[in-house]
């Protein structure tokens, strides 16, 4: 079993370079940075997570400048986003930061990604949020040829452009691992078309079978599409920190958990790096 962690960067939490060496330093595998560009003031769109959105959802820093900041400092950590919110980004941009940030860290650069929720914010960057994961579909396919290709060209709805030059290409070969979140219905057609992983939160409601039996459904059709099933790694997102759930999620099959931190001081977040640590065998 990996873990990692995950917490909101931001200006009145620890800092993220301080942050990933202590991890590092702790023995955790990674360290994951959630986006949001903005969160609209309207509020119409429910959170997922409850009522009251926490304030870290629209101070948190830009995650590849927080990874860039961590990866100065580290040395064997792998960094992640968890997750960007690729539909609000450009993937002829985007496709450099992560080639960029995969090459400064020396390879250790790990894709999180996911659709969004929040109808507004995903509509403020002229999305329309129904056609948000055909949107992010094209741009993954998109920026896998920008990394592979040496004159790249795509043609889609969203995504347009005739044979272009970009570099750097990443480090990793053919491009970092691509790990979808979220757990709806046709999460698993993404994993298996464009993905090297899947990413469910935990805790989160859920319809249907539970958590072991999903990723028995995910590796079946996974083989049934002609891929490997050992090529589709299994996360759990904020995974419950304790050794009864460490024990259940490795037996179903899960390969990495990432427990969550708050956005908060030093004095706050290290005892709590400390608990989490004593799980790391």
């Amino acid at each position: 079993m990996k873990f990692g962690v995950t917490m909101f960067p931001t200006e009145y939490a620890i800092r993220p370079d301080e942050l990933a060496k202590t991890l590092e330093e702790r023995g955790f595998e990674s360290y994951w940075a959630p986006e949001h560009t903005h969160i609209p003031a309207s509020r119409n769109t429910p959170w997922p997570g409850g009522s009251d959105l926490p304030r870290d959802y629209w101070h948190t820093y830009d995650p590849f400048v927080a990874l860039t900041a961590a990866a100065a400092v580290t040395t064997t950590m792998k960094l992640a986003t968890g997750i960007c919110l690729i539909i609000q980004r450009d993937p002829l941009t985007l496709a450099k930061e992560i080639a960029s940030l995969d090459q400064l860290s020396g390879g250790r650069f790990i894709f999180g990604i996911g659709g969004g929720w929040n109808v507004e914010e995903v509509e403020n960057h002229g999305t329309a949020f129904k056609t948000r994961f055909r949107q992010l579909r094209e741009k993954v396919l998109a920026m896998k040829e920008l990394w592979t290709q040496d004159e790249a060209e795509f043609h889609g709805d969203f995504v347009n452009f005739d044979k272009v030059w970009a570099y750097p290409k990443p480090l990793q070969q053919p491009h970092p691992p691509v790990i979808m979140g979220g757990d709806a219905p046709t999460t698993f057609d993404r994993v298996i078309e464009f993905c090297d992983g899947w990413m469910p939160i935990q805790g989160r409601p859920s319809a249907g079978p539970d958590l072991a039996e999903k990723i028995g459904i995910l590796k079946t059709r996974v083989a049934e599409a002609g891929r490997d099933p050992a090529s589709i790694s299994i996360s759990v997102f904020a995974a419950q920190p304790n050794q009864e759930n460490v024990s259940r999620l490795g037996e179903a099959g899960v390969e990495r958990m990432v427990f969550s931190l708050p956005a908060a001081d030093r004095e706050t977040v290290l005892p709590l790096i400390d608990e989490y640590a004593k799980l790391i065998g």
